[in-house]
């Protein structure tokens, strides 16, 4: 996946940060790199590296806090992302008949839903 979206100029790690970014606009640097799973440190390094490229824009929070948003430019790349995204999870999963597919997404469905604790 990583090498498939370099073909259009951003990392799967950039990636991940702008769909974050998209899911929970205006969160703050903290917010984002739980979400991302980075430090605070990492997070604000490689959201520097997009706000530089025009892919998102900062702006004042409350207090120090920072605000994240996408921009046109990083709207477009996540769209582009998006459709590499699908190409490489079709050919991943091309092998799988559409009977293995439907047993592999009720075996995640059962391991992704909330169950009782015994």
């Amino acid at each position: 996946m990583d090498a498939a979206l370099r073909d259009i100029g951003i990392s799967l790690v950039q990636w991940d940060a702008l769909r974050a970014i998209e899911r929970m606009p205006h969160a703050s640097g903290h917010d984002l790199a739980i979400a991302t799973f980075q430090s605070d440190q990492s997070f604000g390094t490689l959201a520097s590296r997009l706000l530089a490229r025009g892919l998102i824009a900062r702006s004042a929070g409350q207090g120090r806090r920072l605000e994240h948003a996408l921009t046109e430019s990083g709207r477009a790349a996540l769209r582009e992302g998006y459709q590499i995204a699908f190409g490489v999870l079709d050919e991943l999963f091309a092998p799988l008949d559409e009977e293995q597919r439907a047993a592999l997404l009720e075996a995640l469905q059962v391991l992704t839903t909330d169950a009782p604790s015994s």
